[in-house]
């Protein structure tokens, strides 16, 4: 593909970087040697953004689009399926959960995979389970092969596992320091999408007949399509998708790749993230909220037809406008953060919105009335899955420089585990005391994530990713200005002072954000003089 073009983004740099003094051309970025070592002009880190950074994360929303349609596939027509199958309730209600239960034990290989062997290898890998999954589903549409359809839900599943992890890592290596929250929201935007689309077409290509080969017909059609898209994806990434850009986009995943892969250790990594305890904090509070979303959306058809008897489209719809109303909050929480970089103030304001949408949804269900419903349960979706992003990215600022995988990973972990329990709980209390005080048990759970995100300095604020381009940014500045001195050109000297005005009001945040080690590394990769005249 073409698409090597620069393009020079709002905020930044101009990507064309000057020549050495030396006479080196920039494309030969040389690595700092290590933390002690001087910023000078001498070693200069370029970055450059490339066009194709748009298909790269594009893509990856679409097969995680095809995948995280199939997590609901089942239990969004929960009562057909029980119907075809002869199972009963809670088993189709696996056929949700298998995709959180496989996430737990599979998650730490696969993290390692990606840190190991990188984005193409576990693109390749999320896009053929999927197909295989697919395909093995177009195989069991007949009463007696519930195994074989369970079979592959767990192939989808475990395909599910090389995928949530994923858009923060792919925003950090394709995207500049502005666009990181955006292209993660774009990211988590797939999935969300597929999750609206897993709620309103199975209930529209599998009607509620009674005539067990016309059933079969209508299953074995939605199969179809799934496992056609499926197929094309996969052809899709193995022509396509590309491990990582040749010139970092920003002087922090720079600085990420200049660490030598023999002095990486994923068990070190690991044991860095569990001794963080902002970041422990976060892993509990991400997986309280995404797990009620999680149990909302696998039990959302049970609920529904037990007040609107015979509603399976209209469940199918609300789901849609949790899901598509979630989409818009991902989207302007992830450009919102691009501008303020509020992370904390952010996430409360964010977590503390969906426990009220909580409340209100589960005060309002059963009134008799579908309009209220579709309303409430937009708010709800509207805050509870916009959330998504903003942990992902707020786990990346408190735990730079780990990988971006491994601390998603970490948090999708949390989330399936809490999705699970809260499943199970909420299904049994609906079951034998009604819908109300089902709701009424994830408010609680959504209560203490409200309150220990809020705990003062027991979350942590300090953004390091973000704070290690200020660094940065500040001492290239001063490199700059002490070049120009050597040449004074007042009209040089006027753009340079205002370009960096300009950054530092778009960039505006705690200056000190960074611990001793972090600030070492930075000067060691301060090398930024692309826009110095020599």
């Amino acid at each position: 593909m073409s698409g090597d073009s620069k393009e020079q983004q709002p905020g930044e740099e101009p990507l064309e970087p000057a020549k050495l003094q030396s006479g080196e051309e920039p494309e030969s970025l040389q690595r700092l040697s290590g933390p002690s070592e001087p910023a000078s002009a001498d070693k200069v880190s370029a970055t450059r953004l490339y066009k194709r950074r748009w298909v790269m994360v594009l893509l990856f929303s679409s097969y995680s689009l095809c995948n995280s349609y199939q997590w609901i596939q089942y239990g969004i027509i929960s009562n057909i399926f029980t119907k075809f199958y002869d199972v009963d309730a809670f088993t189709i209600d696996w056929m949700s959960m298998i995709y959180m239960l496989t996430y737990i034990p599979f998650i730490f290989p696969v993290t390692w995979l990606l840190d190991k062997k990188g984005l193409r290898v576990v693109a390749l890998a999320a896009t053929a389970l999927n197909c295989a999954g697919t395909w093995l589903k177009v195989g069991s549409v007949q009463r007696h092969l519930f195994a074989v359809t369970f079979l592959g839900q767990f192939c989808c599943s475990l395909a599910q596992v090389f995928i949530l992890g994923m858009p923060s890592r792919i925003a950090s290596v394709w995207f500049g320091s502005n666009e990181v929250s955006t292209a993660c929201s774009i990211g988590v935007f797939g999935n969300q999408l597929g999750i609206a689309i897993g709620f309103l077409v199975p209930p529209i290509l599998v009607p509620n007949v009674d005539d067990m080969d016309e059933l079969a017909h209508h299953i074995s059609i939605m199969f179809y399509i799934t496992a056609g898209v499926a197929t094309f994806l996969f052809i899709l990434v193995v022509i396509v998708f590309q491990e990582r850009p040749k010139i970092p986009p920003t002087q922090a995943q720079f600085t990420a790749r200049s660490i030598p892969p023999e002095q990486y250790s994923y068990a070190a990594s690991i044991l860095r993230l569990v001794r963080n305890r902002p970041f422990i904090l976060l892993i509990i509070t991400y997986g309280l909220n995404v797990g009620c979303f999680y149990a909302v959306g696998t039990l959302l058809n049970r609920m529904i037809i037990k007040h609107y008897p015979g509603e399976e489209v209209n469940a199918g719809r609300i789901g849609l406008t949790i899901v598509i109303a979630g989409m818009v909050g991902s989207l302007i929480c992830g450009m919102w953060l691009d501008r303020t970089k509020t992370y904390k103030q952010t996430t409360l304001a964010v977590y503390l919105m969906s426990l009220v949408g909580m409340i209100v949804y589960a005060a309002t269900l059963n009134l008799g009335h579908l309009w209220v419903v579709f309303i409430t349960a937009g708010a709800l979706g509207f805050f509870m899955t916009g959330y998504l992003p903003l942990g992902f990215e707020y786990a990346v600022e408190l735990t730079y420089p780990e990988s971006e995988g491994t601390s998603s990973g970490l948090l999708n972990c949390s989330a399936q585990v809490f999705g699970i329990i809260f499943t199970i709980c909420q299904g049994e209390i609906i079951d034998k005391f009604g819908t109300l005080p089902g709701n009424i048990f994830l408010c609680v759970f959504l209560l203490v994530g409200t309150v220990v995100t809020g705990g003062g300095r027991h979350v942590g604020t300090r953004v390091r990713r973000h704070g290690l381009n200020l660094h940065i940014a500040d001492a290239a500045f001063n490199i700059k200005r002490s070049i120009n001195k050597q040449t004074p050109q007042k009209n040089d000297n006027q753009k340079i002072s205002s370009n960096h005005s300009a950054t530092r009001r778009r960039n505006q945040g705690p200056s000190d954000s960074l611990s001793g080690s972090a600030r070492a590394r930075a000067r060691a990769a301060v090398a930024v003089v692309q826009e110095a005249k020599f």
